[in-house]
Parts: structure tokens; C-alpha cells; sequence
């Protein structure tokens, strides 16, 4: 990406032993790190050979490797400078977007439609991107923003295009079908399989069906991403499922925002890696989620994967006096829903608790959430505190968990989105680096090293010669996450300079302009 050669001077990097190095500096050169010397030192591999185009002072600051978020919805929002600067404040260089086994590609138009509609309040709308190939999205980032985009093929996308809505498990022939739209992916460069066993219509799946997709990325040494079908109370059957997935086809899995009981999720991981099989996950720092309404709402038994479909239904008083029963099942979960995005009239809504919104519509709180559905046409989404059973000592245990990596999963759209798209990794630094939970080594590992070898993004995860340069400078005193559930979308603070391939994206905590990033591929060893 760049020709020139950089200097970093007077950086400190973090050592596996814990300790930080003494200052040195970083030579730059075609966006790889040349090489690694005390300060005022001749660099080898080249660098020294002629003077650096520019330096940069870190002034003592600790340097890390490009931080990599494992769990995030940006692929459409990674295009707006407003949520680049949010993740370059936080030292996020890089994002795995396709989350959730629903994105935009692999799509033809109805499916890429039905995936913008469903996760509307979740992507948003790409601004250039209305179907095609994995292949097409990908080269919508190829120099268009400073982030670099890694990607997973979503299960749920792909069933849609073969199945449409059907609420069944696939036929033989759906299945390869399902298969031949997998590998193509993965030609294209999609750096794993997600799914979304909670949302529809990967709920319809069987277990020989999600055997038969994740054995495609097993032959490629690509990880299964899975949003379990349950968590909390039931995540332990949840997660029996992905063991017996991964037994079966041999793949590496990895589980998204895992959350609860520390003790009882440690032990299933643990276990599972004791029996051999290469399980990770990834968590966010605190304990209130995010998604969209109708899946925390609604019963899988309505065709929540076909929206018009089940706007039509919510407006049926027999439909809605079915559902008094499965309402009368959340009624503790009520008081713990805030509205994060409600586009169109009742838009007043967001930032809002349900049972305001609700006394405000002159409704039950289940009453209301179905105006708020089918006036939204299911766009609505919501904070929720999780349940009891999750602590702060659990979200603290899991961070500190030897298959732990950083995800956000940030969600950027709506008037009162969850801040931790603006300060996730930054409360990560603040209260594991900055705490003693973690040396600054095992920073860069949680939060950068197992990610780039999970998703196998070569030559980033670290800082070493020859290693792309995406580099963070972090002020260990001064980072911390500034925003908060009322004032979601503050950038944080501590991280003023940042470089992707080698490119200032961030200088004195403001964008540079330069847009360096690109779509990364599993095992790219291209030049940047």
C-alpha cells in the first residue's frame, strides 16, 4: 500500500515474560515491520540502508499489534467515518464481519434483500453492495476505508437462497446445494462458516446438516462461528451440540459471545479441549446484549424468517392470543428491554425501557411489543441486561480464559445503539492490562495473536520483523472507554496514533483520511 519507509521511534513492546522492552524503534518498510532496533540504531532488512520518509514518536507508549475484532456487525457500517473512528480510538485494525449466519453474501437479489431486511437494525444496508458473490462484497473494502475486513460465510444466508423460508430440516439435494455455495465462498475468500442457531432460519437446521457445512470448512482448516441455539440456562445443551458437530466433522469451532456462569461454560470448554477438539470463543465486556426484537421476542414457531409473512400474522388476534402464553414466559424479561433503534413514527422509543414505551402507548408490555414489530415491520431492535445467572465476576473469569478472544459484537445503528462498538477493547485494556489481570503480552494475544490465527490472517497478530505493520500505540495510563448505554457513541480515549500496512490512519486521535484497509483472506500472504 505504501512505498515509503517509517520509523516508530522510542515504542515499547510488550515481551513473553510480561515485561514491557525498553524503548525501541520500529522500521517501516512497504507496510511490513524491516525490523526491530534500540533507538538511533540502523535497522536491518533494508530500512537502514536509507533514511526513513517519516518517523513517529511513541514517546514510551506501549506498541501492539493491530487489534482484531472476532465478533462485530460492521460490514456495512465499516464504510462510515463516524464508526472508524470508533474502532481506530480503540486500536481495532481489523473486523470479522458475516456474524450470526446472516450477511450479504453469498446472495442473489431476493436473498440479499431478505438478509438486509431481516438484519436490518443489525447490518444496516451496504451503501454500494445489493447481491452477489462473496468475491463482489469483499472488493467493496479493497482501499474504500483504513479498517481491514476478514469475513464468514453466513449459514443462514446460504439456506435462504436454497430453502427460501421453510420451516424444515434440508433435503439431500438442498444440501449440496447448501454445500456447492459453501466452497464457493471459501474460493472467495470467506474465512469460515457462521451460524445463528437462535435466529431462523438456521433454527431449522439439523445436526446432519450442520455436520455436512462444517466438514467443507474443516478440509480447509477454517473454523464453525456459532451463535449457540441457547445460552445461559441453556447454554450447556447448546454447546453439546457444537461438541458433537465438531466430533463428527473434525472442524475447529468457535462460539460467539459467550456469556454466563463462568464456572459451568469454563468447564464445557475445558472439557472439550481436553478431549482434543480446538474449541475457542470470543466475549464482550459487559452485561447487557444486543439484537433485534423479534428473535428476543418471538417464538420460532412464527415465520420469523419471512417478515412480511409475520407482520401479516401479528396483525391476526388469533395469532396474537396464541402468543399470550409465550409473552406470559418473558414477563421478567420486560423490564430489562431498551429500545436501541425503532424506526418510523415510534422512533421516541429508543432509549426507552419496554414498560415505558409500553405506559407511554397506553399498552401491556406484550401488546406493545407487537405494535412496536408490525410498525416497524420487525426493524426494531434492543439492549437487554442478561439474566442473573451472568455477573460481572463471570464476564471477568471468561476474559481471563486461555480460549478467550476479544469481540465486540457491535451493532452501530439506531439512536441508542449498546457502546460497546465504541469501547469494548478499550474496557478490555482499561480493566485486564490496566488491571493486572493481564501483562500487555497477553493483551495482544486476547485481543489480536489467537484472532489472526484463528481466521488465519497472516502476518498480523503480532509485531516481529517481516509482520504487516498495523500498529497501535497505547497510552497505558489514559485508555479507557468513554461511552455509555445513555451516551453510546463517545470514542474512547488513550489511543491517538494508529497504522494499518504501515499507512497513519489515526493521528493525534483524529483519521488521517488514509484508507489503507482491505478484504483479508485465510493465509493471504500478499503484499498490502
Amino acid at each position: 500500500m505504501t512505498t515509503g519507509t517509517l520509523r516508530i521511534t522510542a515504542a515499547r513492546l510488550p515481551q513473553p515474560g510480561g515485561t514491557l522492552s525498553e524503548p525501541v524503534d520500529l522500521h517501516v518498510v512497504r507496510g511490513r515491520v524491516a525490523a526491530i532496533t534500540r533507538p538511533g540504531g540502523a535497522s536491518r532488512g533494508g530500512a537502514g540502508e536509507r533514511p526513513a520518509s517519516a518517523a513517529l514518536d511513541a514517546g514510551g507508549r506501549v506498541a501492539l499489534p493491530g487489534l482484531i475484532d472476532t465478533h462485530t456487525h460492521a460490514e456495512a457500517a465499516v464504510l462510515d467515518p463516524e464508526v472508524q473512528l470508533a474502532l481506530l480510538r480503540q486500536g481495532v485494525t481489523t473486523v470479522v464481519t458475516g456474524q450470526d449466519g446472516v450477511s450479504f453474501a453469498p446472495s442473489d437479489a431476493a436473498s440479499y434483500r431478505w438478509a438486509a431486511g431481516y438484519f436490518a437494525a443489525i447490518n444496516g444496508e451496504h451503501p454500494t453492495f445489493a447481491g452477489g458473490s462473496v468475491r463482489d462484497l469483499l472488493a467493496t473494502y479493497d482501499g474504500t476505508t483504513p479498517v481491514n475486513v476478514a469475513y464468514l460465510a453466513p449459514h443462514g444466508t446460504i439456506r435462504r437462497r436454497v430453502l427460501g423460508t421453510a420451516q424444515r430440516p434440508a433435503t439431500g439435494d438442498e444440501l449440496a446445494r447448501m454445500v456447492a455455495l459453501l466452497d464457493e465462498a471459501l474460493d472467495d475468500g470467506a474465512c469460515g462458516l457462521s451460524t445463528g442457531l437462535e435466529y431462523v432460519p438456521a433454527a431449522y437446521a439439523d445436526e446432519r446438516e450442520l455436520v455436512a457445512l462444517a466438514s467443507v470448512v474443516a478440509a480447509r482448516g477454517l473454523p464453525h462461528v456459532s451463535h449457540m441455539r441457547g445460552y445461559e440456562e441453556r447454554a450447556a445443551g447448546a454447546f453439546a451440540e457444537l461438541v458433537r458437530v465438531a466430533r463428527a466433522s473434525g472442524v475447529a469451532t468457535h462460539v460467539s459471545h459467550f456469556h454466563g456462569p463462568a464456572a459451568e461454560l469454563a468447564g464445557l470448554v475445558d472439557d472439550a479441549r481436553a478431549a482434543g477438539l480446538d474449541v475457542t470463543f470470543d466475549s464482550y465486556p459487559y452485561l447487557r446484549g444486543c439484537s433485534i426484537l423479534s428473535m428476543v421476542a418471538l417464538p420460532v414457531w412464527l415465520p420469523v424468517a419471512d417478515r412480511d409473512a409475520t407482520v401479516r400474522a401479528l396483525r391476526d388476534p388469533s395469532v396474537v392470543e396464541r402468543l399470550r402464553a409465550h409473552f406470559a414466559g418473558l414477563a421478567d424479561l420486560w423490564p430489562r428491554v431498551t429500545f436501541a433503534s425503532v424506526p418510523g413514527p415510534l422512533a421516541w422509543a429508543e432509549g426507552h425501557t419496554l414498560p415505558d414505551a409500553a405506559a407511554r402507548l397506553g399498552l401491556s408490555p406484550a401488546d406493545a411489543v407487537v405494535e412496536i414489530l408490525v410498525t416497524t415491520g420487525l426493524r426494531a431492535s434492543c439492549v437487554f441486561e442478561q439474566p442473573p445467572t451472568n455477573s460481572a465476576e463471570s464476564v471477568r473469569a471468561l476474559a481471563n480464559h486461555p480460549a478467550h478472544l476479544g469481540g465486540s459484537d457491535a451493532i452501530y445503528f439506531g439512536g441508542r445503539p449498546h457502546p460497546r462498538g465504541w469501547g469494548a477493547f478499550a474496557r478490555f485494556l482499561a480493566e485486564h492490562a490496566g488491571s493486572g489481570d493481564w501483562t500487555w503480552h497477553d493483551a495482544a494475544e486476547h485481543l489480536a495473536g489467537r484472532a489472526a490465527r484463528r481466521f488465519g490472517l497472516a502476518g498480523r497478530g503480532a509485531l516481529a520483523p517481516g509482520s504487516v505493520a498495523d500498529v497501535v500505540l497505547v497510552d497505558p495510563g489514559a485508555v479507557r472507554d468513554l461511552a455509555t448505554y445513555e451516551e453510546p457513541r463517545v470514542p474512547a480515549s488513550g489511543i491517538d496514533d494508529v497504522l494499518v500496512a504501515g499507512v497513519p490512519v489515526l493521528a493525534r486521535g483524529a483519521r488521517t483520511g488514509a484508507t489503507p484497509g482491505r478484504a483479508l483472506r485465510p493465509g493471504d500472504q500478499a503484499s498490502p
